[in-house]
């Protein structure tokens, strides 16, 4: 999917020097942006300001003289004019009591018009009452007084007193047409807003976008492009329309190229797009179209373009080009005239993701709602990712409500540091419990290594009715697969299969990582095969199924048709077939994997896939050949890498020297390695140096170091039995293996 919007949007760099570059050239954008004026209030003369202030104190004699010096000479209709200019410019500017009044005391005469214009403040004020007695008493109404009244009563929800208007105006046009279609659409009647729109006698420009953008608003995307074909000419906002409607339904890739068809793109259409790419997760086209919309048609951001590219740049974790956008918001004063909060909310949003949680915090104290949850969760979030519960609980305990975002936020956040007793406590007292809160109990006891007690709460999450989500059983299928509980599995699957009507692909390869990892590797294949689509997860679970379970030429065989199939192999897979190759000792074919994997490929290999190599080479006998490997490397003094090329030294005289330099080397850095000293002594041993491996274990003894014994567990009846090697004979193992001898008779 992103791989169109990159090529469409022609960069011919590469994805990793776009995204620098965007960060550059932003800032530099940022930086040339002149300061913008704020001021929305139209400006009065001196006299109409003493008007203004007469008739606000209702000093209706001195606003009368003030009014006859304002009247200009002239006749009587300049004056009703004049008069008139002076209600409208009042009650736009939101004085509407001071409009009436000098509509009241005008000494001009009022026409249709001066009406009108009075009608039309109390209906964008939302006075209806009022309105509707001032429509009453006009003793003239035009086709303007009809609409302006029918557009008030649909506004303010009044529908049904609206159609009956509609339906008793002597005389309409297109305006009164498009009113009505408006005001049907805006109450979610778009029904017969279609009737209305297939009846009017004569459509405009404005006709057609009300009833495209209506469909395009709640998703009914087919339904607006037949209209949208269906139009003689369409305009700019039409197609922004389209874009929006495609992008709300998830269908970016056509609202793109209905967005590249616009001739005349204009800061909406831009910021349609740019808003587009970001609520679908395209973090870096969304920037990279502003970059665009900055080169080619120097169309400058307007609030909600910067709005957008806060949520970019919190989803791209790009702090430094996130604090230009807050600047440049501040450059051109949006916080003052941030009215409802938005601005507030994505700056609060994006700070919290970058983990910037002053900056956050003072956002939210002097701009933002106390009462506003989505920011006081997005503060509870911030914190709980910074490790600061202490602070996410005061914000908790000190919300005036809370959802559930709330509540399963703060209980994440104490299982993230292991408190699961008090994330117990406040689940119980949650007030209602949905499918992610469940699942957030499920999968914290997970993560702290309480596999029964997460089973339980599946249990209960099902006996108590809440269908579990897909997500829910992948995270089961999980620990399953890592626990090795096969039974378990199988009666998830099971479950499943009798009580979700489909699987999605996440669901499935977890089942298939599941049987995988349980040794079922008849199960796994049998489940990939019948999968109708396979991702680069499909693929590496399969391979890294038969690679852990010894079964190398599966492993290599799955790998060939992932490549016959064209998809792209990643690092995992590449680690996955490196250590079949390891354990099988496929020396050619491991060697040729690894320089296919950074020739080809161009995958950076990691320390595993380096001791992937070590071991492939020192397996076949060339522990000089990996020596001389692990020494190109960056991080040749590493840990694991010295303890893998000491944990393939053999016993015979000719690996001693490069396992002593090895092992020294690993115990400077680790000294307390037990696994280490162990091996060591264990050459020493074999090549009778008696004296060094005295000394060693010596050492042992004095530094206090213990070899970690090794461990097998067995589920039987709901328990796990644990035993350690060279514990002494379990007073209850007689009576277990009978059990289990009994199990499996059975």
């Amino acid at each position: 999917m992103r791989g169109f919007c990159l090529k469409s949007l022609k960069f011919g760099a590469s994805r990793i020097s776009i995204v620098v570059g965007v960060n550059v050239n932003l800032l530099r954008f940022f930086g040339s942006q002149p300061v913008l004026s704020t001021s929305r209030y139209p400006t009065f003369t001196t006299s109409g300001y003493q008007l203004l202030r007469c008739l606000s104190k209702h000093r209706i004699y001195d606003a009368r003289n003030l009014l006859d010096e304002m009247l200009p000479g002239g006749t009587s209709r300049s004056r009703t004019v004049y008069c008139t200019s002076l209600v409208t410019k009042f009650s736009r500017s939101g004085f509407v009591d001071e409009a009436r009044l000098l509509f009241d005391i005008m000494p001009a005469e009022r026409n249709v018009v001066t009406y009108n214009a009075m009608l039309s403040g109390y209906v964008q004020c939302g006075r209806l009452k009022e309105a509707m007695a001032l429509f009453r008493e006009m003793p003239e109404r035009n086709v303007i007084s009809w609409t302006s009244m029918l557009s008030g009563l649909a506004d303010a929800g009044r529908i049904d007193e609206a159609k009956l208007l509609f339906v008793n105006m002597p005389e309409k046009n297109v305006v009164s047409w498009n009113a009505m279609v408006v005001g049907l659409i805006r109450n979610a009647d778009l029904e017969n807003a279609r009737l209305v729109f297939d009846k009017m006698p004569v459509k405009n420009v404005a006709s057609w976008n009300a009833m495209i953008a209506g469909y395009a608003d709640i998703g009914r995307i087919e339904e607006a492009r037949t209209l949208f074909d269906m139009m003689p000419d369409p305009n700019a906002l039409t197609w922004t329309s389209m874009v929006s409607g495609y992008c709300r339904v998830g269908e970016v890739a056509e609202g793109y190229n209905m967005f590249q068809r616009i001739r005349d793109r204009n800061v909406i259409s831009w910021t349609s797009m740019i808003s587009g790419f970001t609520w679908n997760g395209f973090y870096e086209e969304a920037l990279l179209l502003f970059l665009e919309m900055n080169r080619t048609s120097g169309v400058a951001p307007n609030c909600e373009t910067l709005i957008s590219l806060a949520y970019a740049c919190a989803g791209l974790r790009f702090s430094e080009l996130g604090r230009q956008v807050h600047a440049q918001m501040l450059i051109q004063a949006m916080q003052c005239d941030d009215y409802d909060g938005r601005i507030a909310k994505s700056l609060i949003y994006m700070y919290s993701s970058f983990g910037t949680m002053p900056s956050a915090q003072y956002l939210f104290d002097n701009f933002s709602d106390d009462s506003v949850l989505q920011s006081r969760n997005c503060l509870i979030n911030g914190y709980v990712r910074v490790g600061d519960l202490e602070k996410a609980r005061i914000l908790f305990d000190a919300a005036p409500s809370r959802d559930k975002i709330t509540w399963t936020s703060i209980i994440s956040g104490y299982f993230s540091v292991g408190l699961v007793l008090q994330a117990c406590h406040l689940f119980h007292d949650m007030p209602f419990k949905d499918a992610i809160a469940w699942t957030t109990m499920i999968t914290g006891h997970i993560q702290n290594e309480h596999f029964y007690e997460a089973m339980h709460f599946f249990l209960e999450m099902r006996t108590f009715g809440v269908i579990p989500l897909s997500t829910t059983y992948t995270v089961l299928f999980g620990a399953v697969g890592a626990m090795a509980y096969l039974d378990h599995g199988r009666s998830l699957h099971g479950m499943i299969i009798k009580t979700q009507p489909g699987f999605d692909l996440i669901l499935e390869n977890s089942v298939v990582s599941m049987y995988a990892k349980c040794g079922e590797l008849r199960d796994a294949c049998k489940i990939f095969l019948r999968m109708t689509s396979r991702d680069d997860i499909s693929w590496n679970s399969m391979i890294m199924g038969f690679a852990h379970h010894g079964l190398a030429n599966e492993a290599l065989q799955v790998f060939e048709a992932m490549m016959e199939s064209r998809t792209r192999p990643n690092s995992l897979t590449f680690l996955a077939v490196l250590s079949a190759c390891s354990h099988a000792g496929l020396l050619d074919k491991g060697l040729e994997l690894f320089t296919l994997m950074t020739d080809v490929h161009g995958i950076q290999p990691g320390l595993e896939h380096c001791i992937s190599v070590v071991n492939i080479l020192g397996r076949a006998g060339k522990l000089e050949e990996a020596e001389k490997f692990i020494a190109g490397l960056p991080f040749h003094r590493h840990p694991a890498m010295l303890g893998a090329i000491l944990g393939v030294s053999g016993p015979d005289k000719r690996s001693l020297g490069i396992a002593e330099r090895s092992g020294k080397l690993l115990l400077e850095l680790d000294p307390m390695n037990a696994a280490a000293h162990v091996h060591l002594c264990n050459l020493y041993a074999s090549n009778h140096h008696h004296l060094k491996e005295y000394k060693l274990r010596r050492e042992m003894l004095v530094k206090g170091v213990k070899k970690v014994p090794g461990c097998s567990w067995i589920v039987l009846s709901g328990k796990v039995h644990m035993f350690l090697c060279g514990d002494s004979l379990n007073p209850e193992a007689e009576e277990l293996l009978i059990s289990m001898s009994n199990s499996c008779c059975g």
